[in-house]
């Protein structure tokens, strides 16, 4: 998510074929439209927060709005993120069929399909409470600024992290309808699961991001990149634990977290950070991680109701 994600279904050929065919297809794909994987990673911080507070069975309702709003502030992302780098993704292998950095799509009705997006979002912000709503509100600023990040910093996942995690805090306190120290350590694992996975998916970039200036996790650990993110998540699944504890403090709690510990370090063990095709994959899998988090938290959150 240095740059928004490649298609789970399409190769980068019949990618860019589509964006130039006209239609809706270009705006489709403007927004990530067919690329499920970012709107589920955006997601499940979202439902984690609601189902550790308790309510995922009292509110499913909120947990649909909070998808919902995952999937049209996912797509708004992308096309924020595109009217920024559109320069930079034409000299991107990867990234030159894009819409707007191909052509197919002008700047003009790129932000009009943002606006468009973000009034889908604003639908859902009117259904929570207005602690979450505010909250929400205040991730914008975040979100804004997160394009120039890997200009400045050679951890703009650090940033990512804060812009991907803050459903967590919506989640909580949309349900809990206060703040809570539970919500701050899911919170802070969350920044530190986003940081792991997104230097997996950098790892397909490192060349053209070295010839291009731009900066990132995956170039800045070198050699140290399954250390690195070995690490990353190993401090997501203490601070979640800590989160699981402040709820229900019972050593078997934390039971509900082996799963996701399992699929975690699955990940960096057999993660090749040689092959752009395998950090894909081990990437995506992580919206498989993400359900077994959410599963952690609908044990310990009903458990303790």
């Amino acid at each position: 998510m240095q740059r928004a994600k490649p298609t789970d279904a399409l190769p980068d050929t019949e990618h860019h074929r589509l964006a130039r065919s006209g239609g809706l297809r270009p705006y489709i794909l403007l927004a990530r439209l067919d690329r499920p994987i970012g709107w589920w990673l955006l997601f499940w911080p979202c439902a984690w927060g609601v189902a550790l507070a308790g309510g995922a069975f009292d509110r499913f309702d909120l947990i649909l709005w909070m998808l919902l709003g995952a999937i049209a502030m996912r797509g708004a992302g992308c096309v924020y993120n595109d009217i920024v780098d559109r320069d930079l993704d034409a000299q991107v292998e990867r990234t030159k069929g894009r819409p707007l950095a191909s052509g197919a799509v002008s700047l003009k009705a790129a932000w009009a399909w943002l606006l468009i997006l973000c009034g889908i979002g604003l639908v859902v912000l009117v259904q929570l409470p207005l602690l979450a709503a505010m909250i929400a509100l205040g991730s914008l600023a975040f979100v804004a600024a997160y394009p120039f990040m890997k200009r400045i910093t050679w951890w703009p996942q650090a940033w990512l992290g804060i812009v991907f995690s803050w459903g967590a805090l919506v989640g909580w306190a949309a349900y809990a309808r206060e703040i809570g120290a539970p919500m701050w350590f899911l919170y802070g694992g969350t920044i530190v699961w986003v940081i792991g996975y997104d230097t997996i998916y950098a790892l397909q970039d490192r060349e053209d991001d070295a010839l291009i200036g731009i900066r990132s996790s995956a170039l800045r650990l070198g050699r140290h990149v399954k250390t690195g993110v070995a690490l990353f998540y190993a401090a997501a699944l203490a601070l979640w634990s800590v989160a699981i504890w402040l709820i229900r403090p019972e050593p078997l709690a934390f039971v509900a977290l082996v799963p996701a510990a399992l699929q975690l370090g699955w990940q960096v063990l057999s993660l090749d950070v040689e092959d752009g095709g395998d950090a894909l994959a081990k990437f995506r899998s992580n919206r498989f991680a993400g359900l077994l988090v959410f599963l952690a938290c609908l044990t310990v959150g009903t458990g303790a109701a």
